[in-house]
């Protein structure tokens, strides 16, 4: 069991109040984490500490802010052994929380090399005797709001450029995953990053709407940045404009995977089994939608259920199972009752999954169709279906025919003609004969529609976490109407 204090200006304490609440094995029921939750009081210590933090951090030079974010990289991967214990948090496989740590120390390692190309310009001017410039600047106390699902990843992504930029974090920590967000914090901490650089806020899940009403709306607050469910992405979006506050939002999403008539078979079965079913398809990345050509459909079935009846789900623990648990009994219920409903209006079960309690078996639907929830709903669980198109435009427009645009897959061994699809599919990311769950830090990371806006990753992030100015140097005679 873990004791999970607040981390506010480089303090570890207790809530103001002293309550606490408790995360739990979503298998076992066994309390993994007693986490302080923190009141609205606590909220606007950790905004204080972080605005205070800002002054120093802001105005380090950037190779020093660079060799910090470079230390905190190598702490944060030397600390996956503790990341790893937690893993129980949400129900996922400790390998699962390995890679985890390993991407996020990459995210901090990318971060550190960006401290140099935070650049601005010169730009020419009408007025004689002008040098005009564009110049960008660290913009203060940034709000990171962070998921449970791959939880050192996103955590890390939420703080990782905004320090690289020059702006201190409030991490607002989920709370299915306390012990592991509060983990992140304190080792950047010891790290040597400086007190109130980042700060972790944990609380009960009652309270996470006044908790994140009362973050947005601190005006020390510059920039918001959350991943997440797009229910609540709308909520952070609209209260980020309440407040003209920019946000950059990384929401749901319901992968396509596009199988073309002459798709390597093989190739697009890999990429299936691991985009739709790694860490229990609770990845915002993976593939729920197979649109696949009538003229395959029925041996890429085949071969993909060949596979996934080798596939079990089990307790984290358990090494003989592949797949691990859902992150509470009330999710794997729900993704149950989509397969359940969708087979009942016409779907074929081609692998109907069963349920114990938190642990859900993979599903495999055929021929489902737009009047089904899964043709459209975002599941979060371990589901595919198949989507039976004729020809490229067809399967296309099925691909397009969602609210979601976060990530999608091409498999053609004609490489032309899939890229000229890419570029015709609504999403922020298309892998061509590659998986929809893919991520390196550097590249700009983000969706359309109602997967968000705004995007992580290299230059595409520091504009999200800068202010761009204008600034003139006047250094002739100006001439003026009156």
């Amino acid at each position: 069991m873990f004791e999970v204090p607040l981390l506010i200006g480089g303090q570890a304490r207790p809530s103001s109040d002293g309550k606490t609440f408790q995360r739990c094995h979503p298998v076992t029921g066994e309390v993994v984490s007693v986490v302080s939750a923190a009141t609205l009081d606590d909220a606007d210590a950790a905004v204080a500490a972080a605005s205070q933090a800002f002054a120093t951090w802001s105005a380090l030079p950037p190779g020093e802010r660079r060799a910090r974010l470079l230390r905190a990289a190598d702490a944060l991967q030397a600390a996956q052994p503790q990341f790893m214990a937690l893993a129980a948090e949400t129900g996922a496989k400790a390998d699962w929380f390995g890679f985890n740590v390993k991407l996020a120390a990459n995210m901090l390692r990318e971060a550190a090399a960006m401290t140099t190309q935070i650049q601005g310009q010169v730009i020419p001017s009408d007025v004689p005797g002008s040098l005009a410039m564009a110049l960008r600047q660290p913009v203060g106390v940034v709000l990171g709001i962070a998921p449970w699902n791959a939880p050192v990843i996103l955590a890390t992504r939420a703080i990782a450029m905004p320090l690289a930029c020059g702006n201190t974090v409030v991490l607002k920590a989920s709370e299915a995953s306390p012990g592991t967000h509060r983990l992140i914090g304190q080792v950047l901490h010891e790290a040597g990053l400086g007190d109130g650089v980042v700060n972790v806020i944990n609380n009960a899940p009652a309270d996470a709407p006044a908790i994140v009403e009362r973050l947005i709306a601190n005006p020390a607050v510059r920039r918001i940045n959350f991943t997440g469910s797009t229910r609540v992405g709308r909520v952070v979006g609209e209260l980020a404009a309440r407040h003209l506050k920019p946000a950059l939002l990384e929401l749901g999403g319901k992968a396509p995977l596009l199988v073309l008539h002459d798709a390597d078979l093989d190739a697009a079965v890999d990429a299936a089994v691991f985009g739709g079913y790694f860490n229990q398809g609770q990845i915002c990345m993976s593939t729920e939608r197979l649109v696949v050509d009538e003229r395959v459909a029925d041996a890429f079935v085949d071969k993909l259920a060949g596979r996934l009846r080798a596939l079990r789900a089990g307790a984290p623990e358990d090494t003989q199972c592949a797949l691990a648990s859902m992150v509470d009994a009330a999710s794997a219920e729900r993704v149950a009752g989509m397969v359940s409903e969708a087979v009942a209006q016409g779907a074929v079960a081609v692998l109907e999954g069963s349920r114990d309690g938190s642990v859900l078996q993979p599903s495999l639907l055929d021929r489902v169709e737009p009047h089904m929830r899964l043709y459209h709903e975002e599941s979060f669980g371990p589901v595919t279906v198949v989507i039976r198109a004729a020809g490229d435009e067809a399967l296309l427009a099925a691909a397009n025919d969602s609210p979601f645009g976060l990530s999608a897959a091409i498999f053609s061994r004609d490489v032309t003609r899939a890229l000229a699809l890419a570029q015709r599919l609504e999403s922020g990311i298309c892998h061509i004969n590659g998986p929809t769950v893919h991520d390196e830090a550097q590249m700009p990371f983000g969706g359309v529609k109602a997967s968000g806006y705004g995007s992580f990753g290299g230059q595409a992030a520091v504009e999200q976490f800068t202010q761009l100015r204008w600034v003139t140097v006047q250094h002739g005679p100006r001439h003026y109407p009156i």
